[in-house]
């Protein structure tokens, strides 16, 4: 081998499931996973994006949680970024084709906001409405339309350890 070659870090945005699941005792394999991604993020792997959406839900969890999740954040490099008319026309569009149900507008956010935000994926427990293969495809096809690039949905379970 001539050498290594050195990538770009890889851009991931973090929906509130996914800091939720720091402290989860009720699935153990997940909030495991999750605490791996976060070892992995507070060493650097990735460049982190959080939403001012995702820290108002974090807002209102109750107590203990709450301060739990943000002294965790506090953990971690993030960038925290604003909700824009781009990213809300974005998410609307998503809705409009049906890809998210209306009352689901904020999953739709989230999607808006790592996609014109130029994330290589979104890190996401819900199976519900975002880490399904027709919602990847739907959106990336969305996207494509709109002039954006395309986004993966993924689990925590499927980007740590990605630096081996």
């Amino acid at each position: 081998m001539i050498g290594e070659i050195h990538m770009k870090r890889l851009k991931i945005y973090l929906d509130t499931s996914v800091i939720s699941h720091l402290q989860a005792d009720d699935v153990p394999d997940k909030m495991m996973a999750t605490l791996a991604l976060w070892t992995d993020m507070q060493i650097g792997i990735y460049t982190v994006v959080i939403s001012e959406l995702v820290l108002d839900e974090l807002e209102n969890c109750h107590e203990p949680k709450k301060t739990s999740m943000f002294e965790k954040l506090s953990l971690i490099n993030f960038n925290n970024v604003e909700i824009t008319n781009e990213i809300r026309v974005l998410a609307n569009k998503y809705v409009d084709e049906g890809i998210f149900p209306p009352k689901y507008l904020d999953d739709a956010l989230h999607v808006a906001c790592a996609t014109v935000n130029d994330c290589n994926a979104i890190i996401s427990w819900n199976f519900k409405h975002m880490v399904k293969l027709k919602t990847i495809l739907s959106v990336n096809g969305i996207n494509k339309y709109m002039g954006y690039g395309e986004i993966e949905i993924l689990t925590p379970e499927a980007v740590i350890g990605e630096d081996d």
